[in-house]
Formats: structure tokens, C-alpha cells, sequence
């Protein structure tokens, strides 16, 4: 999923790309970086970790200049390590230029491919690094009504955009330029803010109000935006044709105070506790939510239903999110680290468990027997999303069906595997009538019906 953030025309743009990064932590957690551009250089910091462990002051000190880029990164291609950690840097036919991406290109590998036929070296095994690879090297696509000075740029850039299929929300340094991207579809979000003369892009709003910056709107679908000393401009290369925005945003990823694809989060996430209530009938006691993502569907659910809302399982903040982990021992042991029972609120009742979604059951199955062990008499776990039945190609970290529990067993057969008392979901219909335009969304891993082509799914496994 990943976070990116951006800034231009600010003295201390390092220290704000640093601050929206810190925001969006939860977006990824195993690598960050920053670049920015100073006296016609780039200059690039990128370590493994997280964002207030790994980034000193003394970088800082070293990332000056009034344009900058960072990333928080959570892979789905290429190597977890720090190898891949972005931003990315190298040469192009238009000077050294520094990339962060949000999402995954669904065609790398013939893209790759064609990249190597045509002689261009590639330093990573991350997707990420085609955008500034192919540039200048596949045909460029003329931007009706143009008259740019940098516009043989900007139709490299769409030339890009119109070969590589999948998601990308992209933001670029180019001799003191920041440009910003998204893909056609508009699978993943990105947006626009301003501090003062400042202006800034990021995966979600939350980044800024940390530096108290206003909200101005969304990066368009198809849409490259241009910031320098010239000001702001705008191209819609691609427009007019379906949206895809990632519906699973609003049920895991997002912060429940960001608002991106027109909506607010904690909104969207409350609705969907609210028709899984409309869609239950369980009795119990207590209402108590998988922190944190568990905890808006939670309310909303306890406040359809009338059953007192409590905090049963008591979450470590000192610990990040166990579904981004890379490997299911790592999220095992994050689930234990993360969360403890709270005996005074399960012991001897009825509990309704609400969670966000249920993909591999590994996590669950070790809650369910935590709030077994403190004493809790019937577990009645609700998931407020859909079962997973499909791989997600556009930046989620299920690449096959094999890996997905309702894939392999029914519902009776997961609810004995993950050991509770009843087992429910929310319908598809149901989380549709969550959002207000359902057309205008991707949910494919709960349809299994895909708004693009993709290449066979062994050839998609995480690089």
C-alpha cells in the first residue's frame, strides 16, 4: 500500500515531507526515505524501519533545498530489505530524477522485459523503478493544448502512463520540479494541500493536518500536476474512462480521520458497522472491537444495535500493524505483542468481535483464543467487509487465492478453525451501499471482478 508524500516551496520542506511520512505510517512499516533538490542536486536518504527510528536529525540537516519527496513503504513487489526502499534516483534522458509510488503495476513483468531487450539497466527488482527507466525510452504521448515549457518532459511522462498498466499514485523531483501523478483508473488515492506558499501532495489528508496545512482536492485520475517557480499546472492525459478507486481504503488501510476519494474514512468505516448490525441477529452482552482498525465498524455496530461498546482487547501502541507484515510468523507475533484481553470487560459474557476484514485467519484464531483464555462465555466474531476471495494486482500483499481462508473452507469450517461460536460477514451488497457511488470503485478481491488485465497471477507473485 505505501505512503507518499511531497512539498514545494518551503525552506523547510525535508522537515514537512518528514512530518506527512510520520502520518502515514500506518500505509507501511518496514522502510522510509526522503529526497530533495538543492543547488541542482538531488540528495537522498533511505534506511529499513520506521519513520522516528530511522530518520535523524543529522539527515535532515543534510535533505535541504525547497522540494522534496518521502515515502513509507509496505512491498508487495520487489525484495522486502532496504534494498528497494524509495525514494528512487538515477539518471534519465531529462536528468537525474527521484520517483515514490503508491501501488503495484500489474504488467512489470513484460515491462521489465522489454526494458532489458532495449539495453536499460535496472538496479532494483521493485516496479517502481520502470517510471523513470522507461522515460524518454517508449513513445511519448502528446498532451492535447500543451504549450508547457517542460512539455517534452510531461510527454514522457504520460508515454509512461500509457504503457504501464495497474495502480500508481507517483510523485517525481526533476530539476527542482515536483510532479505528481495518478493512474487512469485512480486505483489509489492522492492528494492536494497547501501550507501557506507551499504545496503538498500525500496518500492521504491526515498528513495534513499534522503540518497544518488546508486541504485544496484530489489528484484527478489520469491527471499529471506540475509545481515550481512558475506555479501550478494541471493536464489531464487520461480522463473520461472507468474509475477503480480501492474500496479496501475505507475498510483497513486509511486512517479513519483521512478523507480521499470524496469521502471520510471514519464515515464510510462507521456505515459499514451499521449494515453489518442491520445484517445480524446475535444476541450478546458486549460489543468489543479488534483494535484500532476494528473500532469505528464497532461503534457504528453497537449503535444499531443497542449493545454496550467496550474495550476487550487492550492494543500496545508501541507496536505497528500485524497485516503488513511480510511473513505470517512476523504478523503472529506482532498479533501477541500487540493486543492483551481485558478480564474485567469478557469474563463470563456474550461478546460480538468486530474486525475489519478476515484474509488468512492466522490473526483471529489467536485472538479468539486470548479472549477464550480470559474467560469470555460465547465469541460471536462479525467482520465488517466481505469474504476475501480474490488476489488484489493493485497493491495489497494477497497474491494468490491459495492464501485466502475462504477460498479453502467454508464458513462453518473457518469459524471452527478460528474457534468461535458463530461466524459472519458483511455482505457485498452491504458494503457497497457504504459508499455513494459503488460503480466508481474497485472490489475485486471481495467480486473477484477485476476493472483490468492482468498478467498470470504466477508471474505477479511478490518479487
Amino acid at each position: 500500500m505505501c505512503g507518499i508524500a511531497g512539498v514545494f516551496s518551503s525552506n523547510n520542506s525535508s522537515r514537512f515531507t518528514y512530518l506527512q511520512i510520520y502520518a502515514l505510517q500506518h500505509r507501511g512499516q518496514e522502510s522510509v526515505g526522503i529526497s530533495s533538490f538543492s543547488d541542482g542536486e538531488i540528495r537522498t536518504v533511505k534506511k529499513a524501519g520506521r519513520v522516528l527510528e530511522s530518520i535523524t536529525p543529522e539527515d535532515l540537516e543534510k535533505l535541504t533545498g525547497r522540494v522534496s519527496i518521502g515515502h513509507v513503504r509496505y512491498s508487495t513487489s520487489g525484495d522486502s530489505g532496504g534494498v528497494n526502499a524509495q525514494p528512487i534516483v538515477r539518471d534519465t534522458p531529462f536528468g537525474k530524477m527521484a520517483v515514490v509510488h503508491n501501488g503495484n503495476i500489474t504488467n512489470f513483468l513484460s515491462l521489465r522485459q522489454k526494458a532489458e531487450s532495449m539495453g536499460i539497466t535496472l538496479y532494483y527488482n521493485s516496479d517502481t523503478e520502470l517510471f523513470l527507466a522507461l522515460l524518454g525510452r517508449v513513445e511519448p504521448c502528446v498532451i492535447e493544448g500543451c504549450d508547457d515549457p517542460e512539455k517534452e518532459l510531461l510527454f514522457a511522462i504520460a508515454g509512461v502512463m500509457k504503457v504501464v498498466e495497474g495502480a500508481y499514485s507517483l510523485l517525481f523531483i526533476q530539476d527542482g520540479k515536483l510532479i505528481a501523478c495518478r493512474d487512469p483508473y485512480g486505483f489509489r488515492p492522492l492528494v492536494m494541500g497547501r501550507r501557506g506558499d507551499a504545496i503538498m501532495f500525500s496518500s492521504e489528508s491526515c498528513a495534513f493536518d499534522i503540518v497544518e496545512a488546508e486541504f485544496i482536492r484530489e489528484v484527478k485520475p489520469g491527471e499529471i500536476v506540475v509545481v515550481d517557480e512558475r506555479g501550478v499546472r494541471s493536464y489531464e492525459v487520461f480522463n473520461g474512462g472507468r474509475e477503480a478507486r480501492c474500496i479496501f481504503e475505507f475498510v483497513y488501510f486509511s486512517r479513519p480521520d483521512s478523507y480521499l476519494f470524496g469521502e471520510w474514512a471514519y464515515r464510510v468505516r462507521k456505515e459499514l458497522g451499521k449494515r453489518l448490525a442491520l445484517e445480524d441477529d446475535t444476541k450478546a452482552d458486549v460489543v468489543v472491537p479488534v483494535p484500532d482498525s476494528g473500532v469505528v465498524p464497532a461503534l457504528g455496530y453497537s449503535e444499531v444495535k443497542s449493545i454496550p461498546f467496550e474495550l476487550g482487547l487492550i492494543r500496545n501502541h508501541y507496536v505497528g500493524r500485524s497485516f503488513i507484515e511480510p511473513t505470517d510468523e512476523l504478523r503472529n507475533l506482532r498479533v501477541l505483542m500487540k493486543l492483551s484481553p481485558n478480564r474485567a470487560v469478557l469474563e463470563g459474557r456474550r461478546i460480538v468481535v468486530i474486525d475489519d476484514s478476515l484474509v488468512r485467519g492466522t490473526t483471529s484464531r489467536r485472538i479468539v483464543s486470548m479472549l477464550r483464555r480470559a474467560g469470555a462465555k460465547e465469541i460471536h466474531l462479525r467482520i465488517a467487509s466481505p469474504p476475501v476471495v480474490g488476489p488484489c494486482f493493485y497493491g495489497i500483499d494477497t497474491p494468490t487465492k491459495e492464501e485466502l481462508i475462504a477460498n479453502r473452507m467454508s464458513l462453518e469450517d473457518i469459524a471452527r478453525y478460528i474457534g468461535v461460536d458463530s461466524l459472519r460477514y458483511l455482505s457485498l451488497e452491504g458494503l457497497r451501499s457504504c459508499v455513494d457511488d459503488p460503480s466508481l470503485y474497485c472490489d475485486a478481491c471481495f467480486s473477484n471482478e477485476y476493472p483490468t488485465r492482468v498478467e498470470p497471477l504466477s508471474l505477479l507473485r511478490k518479487r
